[in-house]
């Protein structure tokens, strides 16, 4: 029989964890003095209350080892019950929202997509949007967690490759999920605290700077401003760059930049081509401006830079109307979002280590067309990449195409526009954070579709976050059976 004791031991320490950090919005909505401290009190005391119940219920599992049936259980089950919990405060609070509506916020926080389906930002409590940031915050510290501890061992989309050797650069391995945790978590709050100091040494005000910092470093893309990034040009948006890049380089290697190790950063060929397909695509898109409208200056520049970069890293900030760019360089942002950062980064999307094994067996496939006798071995950064791996990322990329072309379908028979119904899905199913059409509101929110739609979004967005695979396969019977 099927034990979910060790499941529901973990998700209810975590629900507790979370219900937790609603004490800092809390007290910042007292220091504010508008009264909507009630609404975190009455979110905590639930939050903490129901995690506690279940992990007290569960607790004679509390130490058992995780099967992978059991593994693949608790990273769905975690994403689903976090947002479900986080939206409590949406609900009651002067957003006022229905379920629907706070489940989709809730949701594309803890999944770091930045949709949204607020308007009037600037007019909420402090509490409300420190609480979005949150959000954003621990589901980032969280996705880099599950990719660099359970994706490996459950074998999901080439993740296979870093199990073994994952972290054996840094002199020895890291015998312990606790020691991966703790240093990313470091690494993490450096990033941080970092970012945090940059902002307000900027201009921005101190809670700006945290908001911003935040949804910055775990790549979520929330804002405090209604004009999102647009509200801090110049200075601001090229240190937002900085981070969002930073923010998807592997977290392992930055772990070992923290101890002084910088040679293995510079030498990974996943964050060399990862800086290098940046550069090409904020090249293109600045060039078609020049070629086009004759424009090169600053501005142009720095608005073309931030706005790839966001999509890029699936941050999602904006500055201004991307789709008045042209069709070409849409078309750039579009492809951008598909990529995505780094593996075990807080970056999204199918990311950049496995279109390098994809293009690598595509070019060895050519090479056996004018060379059949000879014998080929895929390798990547030295080591030889299994037939296994190889299959799994294959996978992987059948599932997000399948996935975004069921989605857009789906979407648009809630009566989306085509537009809509496409850049919706692309934007969940990628975790990237805007959509672009008409039913989109001047302020990037989806209020206007229908209920439906942002069901199916919600759907999109659990899957984009955990990479399609971990949550399929809960549905197929025979996974049970092994």
């Amino acid at each position: 029989m099927f034990d979910v004791r060790p499941v529901g031991y973990l998700v209810g320490l975590m629900v507790t964890a979370m219900g937790a950090t609603m004490a800092l919005p809390l007290l910042v909505d007292i220091a504010e003095g508008r009264g909507h401290w009630p609404v975190f009190a009455e979110s905590m005391i639930v939050t903490c209350l129901m995690g506690a119940l279940v992990a007290l219920a569960c607790k004679n599992a509390a130490g058992k080892g995780l099967t992978i049936q059991q593994a693949f259980l608790l990273t769905t089950l975690v994403w689903v019950m976090l947002p479900l919990f986080g939206a409590l405060p949406l609900m009651l609070g002067e957003t006022n929202l229905r379920f629907i509506d706070a489940f989709f916020e809730a949701m594309s926080g803890v999944t770091t997509t930045g949709s949204t389906v607020i308007a009037g930002l600037d007019d909420l409590p402090k509490g409300l949007l420190l609480w979005r940031g949150i959000l954003q915050w621990l589901g980032g510290l969280g996705i880099v967690i599950v990719a660099l501890v359970f994706l490996p061992e459950m074998r999901v989309g080439g993740m296979q490759f870093f199990r073994s050797e994952g972290f054996d650069t840094f002199g020895k391995a890291l015998p312990r999920t606790m020691d991966i945790s703790k240093g990313v978590l470091n690494v993490y709050l450096g990033l941080t605290l970092i970012c945090t100091l940059t902002y307000l040494v900027l201009g921005m005000g101190a809670f700006e700077a945290t908001v911003h910092a935040l949804t910055t470093v775990s790549t979520g893309g929330f804002s405090s401003k209604d004009a999102s990034f647009a509200a801090f040009p110049g200075a601001p948006q090229y240190a937002c760059v900085v981070f969002m890049i930073l923010a998807t380089l592997p977290f392992v290697r930055m772990m070992q930049g923290a101890q002084g190790h910088i040679r293995p950063i510079l030498h990974d060929t996943q964050v060399q081509t990862y800086l290098r397909w940046i550069f090409y695509a904020v090249a293109l898109v600045a060039a078609y401006d020049f070629v086009v409208n004759g424009r090169f200056d600053e501005d142009s520049l720095r608005l073309r830079l931030f706005n790839v970069v966001s999509i890029f890293t699936g941050t999602g900030y904006g500055d201004g109307d991307v789709t008045a760019w042209g069709n070409f360089p849409f078309v750039i942002l579009i492809v951008v979002g598909a990529i995505g950062g780094c593996t075990g980064s807080t970056g999204c999307a199918i990311k950049i280590f496995r279109y390098q094994l994809m293009l690598r067996a595509l070019g060895q496939q050519a090479r056996r067309i004018f060379h059949p006798s000879s014998v080929m071995v895929l390798r990547h950064e030295g080591r030889r990449v299994e037939d296994e791996v190889l299959q799994s990322v294959m996978l992987l990329f059948t599932c997000y195409i399948l996935s975004l072309g069921f989605f857009s379908v789906a979407l648009e028979m809630t009566g989306l526009p085509l537009v809509e119904s496409v850049t919706a899905a692309w934007t969940a199913i990628f975790n990237v954070g805007p959509a672009f059409g008409e039913t989109v509101g001047v302020t990037g929110s989806l209020a206007a579709f229908p209920d439906a739609a942002k069901a199916l979004m919600i759907l999109a967005m659990l899957m984009g976050r955990l990479e399609v695979l971990a949550v399929i396969v809960l549905l197929v019977p025979a996974f049970w059976r092994a």
